[in-house]
Order: C-alpha cells, then structure tokens, then sequence
C-alpha cells in the first residue's frame, strides 16, 4: 500500500470513528468521504477530501496538493452520472457538475481561497488552473 492509500485509510477510520471529524491538517475543515468508481479500472473507490458548502451543494476542487495532473478522483467524478458521499453521519447520493472556467467557476474559487488559503501554495507548483467539481444532493 503506498502512503497517499495508508493516510486516506486513516482518515476514513477517522472520520468513520468521529462521526465526519477528522484532526491533523484537516482540523476544522470540511471533510467528506467521496465513493466513485475508477473510469480506468471499474473498481470501487473512496478519497477523503476538502470540500466548500455551497449554495446547498458541496464543492471539490481538483487540485492534488499542486500536482501537474487533474488527480484521479476528479476524472471519475467527471465521468460519473452520480457519486455518493459520507458528510458527517449523512450519506447522500449526488449529481456532478464540473465547473473549469466562467463566472461560477471565479465565484467558487473565491470562496475557496478565503475558506482553505493553501490553495496559494498549491498554485505555485503547477501552471494549471483547478477544476471544480459541484455535487449537488439528489432525491
């Protein structure tokens, strides 16, 4: 197992064990266990991630810490016609929007920065700009 697989594993137990909280870099912070499957390899998979409440959806951004790719979950995200999310004791099934540019995209990004400034850090290490993704609850 590789260390990006044995931190998300503990985050997840953490988050499972704390009813959505979660400590270390990510006290404080909006947490959710995203479930998508692998648009590659069909399999079954869950990220914990930061996310943004907004406008009653939850928002994701691609980010991968600054990494020069688009990270792996958010092309499934992409690719998926609904994700599943664990949000504190809740699991809500959700619609994907992916949002790259335009007037909302600025509005989330915005909102972003002021809610997780490491996104500054993360943007000095890459050219790209990070893509969004909108789950809005459905049902």
């Amino acid at each position: 197992m590789s260390g990006l697989s044995d931190f998300n594993n503990q985050v997840i137990e953490e988050f499972r064990a704390n009813k959505g909280v979660v400590g270390g870099h990510f006290a404080n912070a909006h947490v959710a266990l995203v479930h998508h499957v692998g648009r590659k390899s069909g399999q079954e998979r869950i990220t914990p991630l930061l996310y943004l409440p907004y406008d009653g959806a939850y928002v994701f951004m691609g980010s991968a810490g600054g990494a020069p790719k688009t990270p792996a979950w958010f092309l499934n995200l992409e690719a998926a016609d609904t994700v599943t999310i664990e949000v504190g004791e809740q699991t809500l099934t959700t619609k994907p929007t992916i949002i790259r540019q335009g007037p909302e995209w600025l509005r989330i990004y915005t909102q972003f920065t002021q809610y997780w400034p490491d996104i500054y850090t993360y943007e000095e290490k890459t050219e790209r700009r990070f893509p969004f993704a909108r789950l809005d609850p459905v049902g």
